[in-house]
């Protein structure tokens, strides 16, 4: 078949023989005797059925359920840990954000990670330093195993959260990408929540157990879904890239068209697997790497990881009781306000999302500010001091909310969606090391910047939301019901 000869051919200096996947994918969907039409040539047999969508994406989802588990486990076991080891507090304080050092490590790595060696082979090499991770934290007996524990788990995390929205962004039907998308942010709650709940039952070291879980299951589903058939057809795998697509979509499908343009899309690409600096100053990269690498910053800008990290202390200030209660549900009402985002990502739009989002934002974080401010004014048995303390409790509630609607997903998927094949390992990766960076600066300051003044914190996040709304309004394409082939070439 012509068209595979060229596909192979595209790449320079036979690289295809080099570059086959970490975990291959084509051999066993070609038991059977059945011969599929058209796109995948008489030589290959497949067996009957197809691999689900829906299958492989919530397979790779368990790699960020670990992700929210990991930011999560730190609220609960705060006190217990102290005690048992005899830490300081900054001891403590090191040990959670050194996972935020290791995200950065991880995020480095991830991009060009994922252009050699695959998306599912990405996953693997992200998942087994954490399950070492969580094993070495929960046979601590001093502070080496348990920082080197944190920092393994954090370089997984790095890794996941740059592979994962790019797998599910490569193999999910344009008409469903959003919703498949949010499964993502769906997971890492899910995983925040678990950690949150877990932590009110289980010892700590209990806990590092049960947090090792989820790559525990993940390893052996990886053999069991397929590869991204985006990243085979850039390889020059041209038979397995449309077997792979196949399998998706279901052996009874046509997929003629979307093979072209994928097709199209990777011959019109740089050839090269690096890509010089001079030519990110071309439009067509430099502003989905802007757009990208803006979104992730002010998605952590907003304060959301400083709320959910200190949000029992910020509930104390407030003068709420039963903090540890409220930090639960919390969590649920962050999971729940994701499932909302999931099923509304296809019908409203990732833009629209966004804008409506980031304003819920800005007005919840005011409100949450103003209340804090007159809180401090007022004394603490004073009734006004009490109706504020509801009122700031309210709008971090609403802020959770409102971030859940669009904040929390929409960037990793826009990012996936928008930066071109030849640029997305590392464009990928420079923007997700920003947006650890800039994780990493809010959760350490975040405890300060209460000590400060709450109503001070929320203003300054308020401000950052206002920006949100006018960067989305201004430079924010909608990707909604668009093959990422014409979301990428809009920029030219």
């Amino acid at each position: 078949m012509s068209s595979r000869a060229g596909g192979r051919d595209d790449l320079e200096d036979g690289s295809s023989e080099v570059r086959k996947p970490f975990l291959h994918t084509g051999s066993w969907y070609k038991m059977g005797s059945r011969h599929s039409s058209g796109s995948l040539g008489s030589s290959a047999q497949i067996m009957d059925g197809g691999i689900s969508v829906l299958l492989c994406v919530l397979i790779v989802s368990l790699c960020p359920i670990q992700f929210g588990f990991t930011c999560g486990y730190s609220s609960p076991t705060e006190e217990s840990i102290i005690e048992d080891l005899g830490l300081t507090v900054s001891q403590y304080s090191i040990f959670g954000s050194l996972a935020n050092v290791g995200a950065m490590v991880g995020a480095i790595t991830s991009g060009q990670m994922s252009e050699y060696i695959g998306r599912k082979g990405s996953l693997m090499v992200a998942a087994i330093p954490n399950v070492i991770g969580w094993l070495a934290i929960s046979f601590a007996k001093d502070t080496s195993f348990l920082y080197m524990g944190r920092l393994l788990e954090g370089f997984g995390v790095g890794i996941i959260s740059f592979t994962v929205p790019v797998y599910i962004a490569e193999i999910a039907p344009q008409d469903k990408r959003g919703s498949l998308g949010s499964i993502n942010q769906l997971s890492i709650t899910i995983g925040v929540l678990l950690a949150y709940l877990l932590g009110m039952f289980f010892s700590w070291r209990v806990l590092a157990i049960l947090g090792a879980l989820p790559c525990l299951i993940v390893i052996p589903g990886l053999f069991f879904i397929p590869e991204s058939p985006r990243w085979l057809a850039k390889m020059g795998m041209t038979e397995e890239f449309e077997i792979s697509l196949q399998v998706l979509r279901g052996f009874d499908k046509d997929i003629s068209v979307e093979v072209n343009d994928i097709k199209r899309a990777v011959a019109s690409s740089s050839k090269r697997t690096t890509i010089r600096l001079a030519n990110l100053k071309r439009r067509r990269y430099w502003l989905p790497l802007m757009i990208g690498i803006g979104l992730l910053t002010l998605q952590q800008l907003s304060g959301i990881n400083g709320v959910m990290f200190y949000s029992t202390k910020i509930f104390e200030n407030a003068g709420i009781s039963s903090s540890n209660a409220v930090t639960v549900a919390l969590g649920a009402i962050q999971v729940i306000a994701t499932v909302v985002n999931l099923w509304l990502m296809d019908r409203a739009g990732r833009r629209l999302l966004l804008i409506v989002s980031s304003s819920a934002m800005t007005i919840s974080l005011a409100i949450t500010a103003i209340a804090f401010y007159i809180e401090a004014s007022a004394s603490e048995d004073s009734k006004m001091y009490a109706v504020m303390g509801i009122i700031s409790l309210a709008g971090v509630v609403a802020f959770v909310i409102s971030f859940s609607l669009g904040m929390g997903a929409i960037p990793w998927l826009i990012m996936a969606e928008i930066l071109p094949v030849s640029i997305k390992g590392l464009a990928g990766s420079v923007a997700v090391l920003i947006n650890w960076l800039t994780s990493f600066a809010i959760t350490m300051s975040a405890n300060l910047l209460l000590e400060w003044s709450s109503g001070g914190t929320f203003t300054f996040y308020a401000v950052v939301a206002a920006f949100t709304v006018a960067f989305v309004t201004l430079f924010v394409p909608e990707t909604k019901g668009r093959t990422l082939e014409e979301i990428q070439s809009s920029f030219r």
